[in-house]
Formats: structure tokens, sequence, C-alpha cells
């Protein structure tokens, strides 16, 4: 998702926004980070179950996690005798490990687009961003049944480390697409505007109405887009 935004911005606005320096996590950090925005806490020994390595590979990658500030460390409450458990967690920083890469430019765009005055002017011109990253991506998203598509969806973000569940809803029997880590975490808090964008492009991928019903803005874990109800 991010393509458009950095494509716009170098176009539009040459100079105002420039990419912070990438910290230096690898595919086996994220790894974790992804575990710990599904599980929200783990132990070292819940880690090295669900991941299939070894306590020792698990530690050295916590103990770069730490020090990078991206997760955090406290004791576990189902301690027993002797030597005492922890659990960790993503911080403040691990949550918007995914998107903060391009957040400075998502908000210099997202600047000049929320000053433009008539409101159906600013809304056309997100619906045709949606449309346009959406063709982009069309191919990869193929034109399979609802759930098929969610799934190659999530897959795309997974792409772009944004990991993505997809499960089916008890009540409707329709597939729901779960977001774990916002794209752009500081836009979102600065403006949820972005927001509704999201939801555009989750339709124009789709092919569906889709709504947010749930979203991390509002104490939610993580964002839920499910297909709006005919």
């Amino acid at each position: 998702m991010a393509n458009i935004w950095i494509f716009a911005a170098q176009k539009w606005l040459p100079g105002l926004a420039q990419r912070k320096p990438m910290l230096n996590v690898t595919d086996s950090d994220n790894a974790i980070l992804d575990l710990l925005r599904r599980r929200q806490n783990a132990s070292i020994g819940e880690m090295q179950d669900v991941l299939g390595v070894t306590a020792t590979a698990v530690r050295q990658r916590v103990n770069r996690l730490l020090a990078l500030g991206l997760i955090q460390r406290k004791r576990s409450r189902n301690d027993g005798p002797g030597r005492p458990g922890h659990e960790y967690s993503l911080t403040d920083s691990g949550h918007k490990t995914s998107g903060a890469n391009f957040a400075d430019l998502a908000i210099a765009l997202w600047t000049e687009i929320r000053e433009l005055k008539d409101p159906e002017v600013r809304r056309g011109l997100l619906q045709r961003i949606s449309a346009r990253l959406a063709e982009k991506y069309r191919t990869q998203i193929g034109d399979g049944d609802l759930s098929d598509r969610m799934k190659s969806v999530a897959e795309l973000f997974g792409e772009r480390h944004v990991p993505c569940d997809v499960q089916e809803c008890d009540t409707s029997g329709l597939p729901v697409l779960t977001v774990l880590a916002c794209p752009y975490p500081t836009l979102a808090e600065q403006d949820r505007t972005v927001c509704s964008m999201e939801k555009m492009l989750m339709s124009e991928l789709l092919g569906e109405s889709v709504a947010l019903s749930r979203c991390r803005l509002d104490g939610e874990a993580c964002c839920t887009f499910e297909v709006s109800s005919p």
C-alpha cells in the first residue's frame, strides 16, 4: 500500500518527506513480532513451540528486539516454584513497526489531501487512489470466491510485513479479514479518516462493499474488515 503514497509524494511533494532510517529487523525477528501481534504475550517456551526453533535462537531474537525497544518483558503471572518466568509483549514502537518506515511520506501527502476544501473532491481523490492501487494488485487477488480473495489480500499485505488473518464469522458465515498491524499507524493516530481510505481499498480489492467492524483506534487489538450485509 505504501507504493502509491511514495509515488504521489515524490511527484507532488518533493523534499517534504524523507524516509526514516529502517530498523535492523530480520525476517526471523518479524516472526516473533507477528506471533506477539496474534497472541499479545508469550514466554520463551511458547515462542519456541510455535516457531519450531531452539530456546537459544528465541532468546537471541528476543534480546535483539528488547534492545531495539520493540518488545518488553514482564514477570509471568503463572510463576511456579523455582526460577521466575517472564512473558514478552509488543511495545508501542513494536505495534507501529510495520508501517513506520513510510510515516513521514504518508503524513505529508495526507496533509495535502486534508486541506482540500470540498469534501466530495477529497473523497473522490481517495476513491481514485484506492482504485488505482487495487488495479495494480488485481492480478494477485484473482477471481476466486470471497474467502480465496481475502486470503490473497492477506498474502499481499503479509509480503509487506503487515500480518493478516482470515476467519469465518460466527454470525454471518462470511469470512472476515483481520489486519494485525496498521500500515500507517502514526498517520491513523493523527487523522482516522485514513481508515475510510483503507476501507475503500479493501472494497476495491475484494469487489465487495466492506465495513470496518473493529478498529485499533477504538481500543481494539486489531482492525477487522467484514463484507457488508446485502
